[in-house]
């Protein structure tokens, strides 16, 4: 069986889901209609097995080509062959607080005359489901017989049938300057369809473009990299889930870090971690509404703690605390990597770092957004309080290691921006707070750090305590303002990182023959987020023609549309769940930073909206 490579999709979403669209023309994963529901369309988890809705050419001959369309998340897939050029307009209409989600796709040949096909073959509840089909209100309706009763129905302006199996399909032609639709839409009972009105797919196309374009125009960034900086912002933006403020890491599952290989996650849910660091990103931008919302998220989680009680380390998106993880037996994996698991074991991890982020976040949202309400105030000083009570307990760490719990640099550093940022706020804005609890653990943080995770012998800081291992996850400690870039230790520690961790521009998070027991086994590719770090942490160090250099070739490596996964593997290929938010937004940082620090010595000024952080 075929798969398309993971870097040869794009993605359209409504602020509830998206869906991933193929070179050629296939939507080959989606959930319905939250992030984390079941799957509707599946076959990039499974070819044979898993759903798909393809419209394309008849001809296997041409040509494919994708782009967005400017400023937006509408996607163009253009298709050049012997019989003339056709375009595949997809998107997803954004309606922050309907309760339809809909998906239209609009094909139309723009020279020549061009026959196409088109299959709509849904399979639901993750493939475990069948489904009826019948026709009402001039189109097909399917029906879920799974758990998850969902009813989809499919319009079209060109005759469709229905085959054996259960799939829409149609075979027409398209002259020149002709174009054939097709709506999917959710049905719900007593709500009529929206796509019966027959203006619909033109109305909505407006709409979806100008609510893109308006959004990205809010941003202040004018500087360099300013198309991969606002793409990257677009799909920060499509990873937020409009009805509940929260958001996901990556909106897919089960995509490998190694072909073949058993690390195989489910990322469709709320990290405190992941969505901490895509608000400093947002917020550095100009965006402060999506940050609002989300400490409304918090507050709500902050409310359910007991007395004492910490954070989890990830949510459902409506703020469920229980993720069960099970294995979809009756999936083959992408490229035949298996297990295929939903549901993340990691909700149950104990994770320090999180605290430090979100205090982070909490920051930057008070001194750039609003100012921190009496409410939020009171919560967030717990947590405080609960880090300088918890901060030397071993845990599982950032990169969620299934083995015994360790005591890791990584969450040590930001053990102590909790603390720092707790703090600050209280000192910026006079709020109550035991200053000299706070102060008297976050001085024992920065002591412990320096004395017992700095190597003599290497010359740099380590992963954990009785290891002489590297993690990049240490590129954050002068991001974070713990350490001065030019400090003679962090220079030496990033001439360490340069030497193990670094093939040409590539990062490794670490190596994983000298990690942290785990109980999973197998290598893994170069991490984005991490080359992305090391790019900013060079910038900052004084070094920006190097920075700009590795920044520069991160680009390349980026795929025809500007997105990531969360890997780079041996051949150049993306691995790992997409498009991966943890490494959109370290862009933004990188970007950002370098551009100011190039400006400063150009004598041009800062050409972006804040001073760099």
């Amino acid at each position: 069986m075929t798969y398309l490579p993971i870097e040869s999709h794009g993605v359209v979403g409504d602020l509830s889901t998206v869906a991933l669209v193929g070179l050629d023309g296939t939507i080959d994963f989606m959930c319905l209609p939250q992030f984390d529901s079941p799957t509707v369309f599946a076959s990039l988890l499974d070819s044979r097995r898993g759903g798909f809705f393809r419209i394309a050419p008849t001809l296997e001959e041409g040509r494919h080509r994708q782009l967005y369309l400017p400023e937006t998340n509408v996607l163009l897939t253009r298709f050049l062959s012997g019989s003339g050029v056709s375009e595949l307009s997809d998107f997803m209409p954004v309606q922050e607080f309907d309760p339809f989600h809909t998906l239209v796709r609009r094909v139309k040949t723009v020279r020549g005359r061009v026959a196409y096909r088109m299959v709509c073959a849904p399979r639901f509840d993750y493939a475990r489901a069948g489904h009826a089909v019948h026709r009402s209100d001039g189109g097909v309706v399917f029906e879920s017989r799974g758990a998850d009763r969902t009813v989809l129905r499919l319009t079209a302006s060109v005759p469709v049938s229905v085959d054996q199996e259960g799939a829409a399909t149609a075979s027409f032609e398209l002259e020149a300057g002709r174009s054939a639709s097709f709506v999917l839409e959710q049905v719900l009972e007593g709500r009529p369809p929206p796509a019966r009105d027959g203006d619909y797919v033109a109305r909505s196309f407006k709409r979806t473009v100008n609510y893109w374009r308006g959004w990205v125009r809010r941003t202040k960034y004018a500087g360099r990299w300013r198309e991969m900086v606002h793409r990257s912002a677009l799909t920060l933006k499509m990873l937020v889930s409009a009805r509940h403020g929260s958001l996901v890491a990556a909106p897919t599952f089960g995509l490998p870090e190694t072909i073949g290989g058993e690390r195989n996650w489910d990322y469709r849910y709320t990290w405190i971690r992941d969505a901490s660091f895509t608000l400093y990103a947002l917020i550095r931008l100009g965006f402060t509404v999506e940050t609002t919302a989300f400490m409304r998220w918090i507050e709500q989680r902050c409310e359910e703690l007991g007395e004492g009680g910490g954070l989890q380390t990830v949510y459902g998106l409506d703020g469920r605390r229980e993720l069960p993880e099970i294995v979809l037996g009756g999936l083959e994996g992408y490229r035949a990597s298996a297990p295929v698991r939903i549901g993340n074991a990691a909700h149950r991890q104990l994770q320090l770092d999180i605290y430090g982020e979100l205090m982070d976040a909490v920051y930057l949202h008070d001194k750039y957004g609003e100012r921190i309400s009496h409410s939020l105030w009171k919560k967030v000083s717990k947590l405080v309080d609960w880090v300088c009570e918890h901060w030397q307990l071993a845990d599982e760490g950032i990169w969620e290691v299934r083995g015994p719990r360790q005591q890791f640099l990584y969450s040590r550093l930001l053990c102590w921006v909790a603390v720092d940022r707790g703090i600050r706020l209280a000192l910026k804005r006079s709020l109550p707070a035991p200053l000299d609890r706070w102060i008297c653990a976050r001085d024992a943080l920065y002591t412990e750090i320096f004395d017992r995770f700095w190597s003599s012998s290497k010359r740099s800081f380590v992963q954990r305590l009785g290891s002489q291992a590297l993690d990049a996850a240490c590129l954050v400690m002068p991001l974070m303002r713990f350490i001065s870039p030019t400090d003679p230790r962090w220079l030496s520690t990033l001439r360490a990182v340069r030497r193990e961790l670094v093939e040409d521009s590539l990062v490794y998070r670490y190596r994983t023959e000298e990690g942290p027991p785990d109980v999973l086994s197998g290598a893994e590719g170069t991490f984005c987020l991490c080359t992305f770090w090391y790019a900013e942490c060079l910038s900052r160090s004084g070094d920006v023609e190097m920075a700009r250099f590795i920044f520069e070739k991160m680009l390349g490596y980026a795929n025809h549309l500007g997105l990531y996964a969360e890997e780079i593997g041996p051949t150049g290929e993306h691995l790992g769940n997409f498009p991966q938010a943890f490494t959109h937004l370290a862009l933004i940082s990188a970007a950002y930073n370098l551009d100011a620090r190039l400006s400063a010595r150009d004598g041009r000024g800062a050409a972006s909206g804040f001073l760099p952080g």
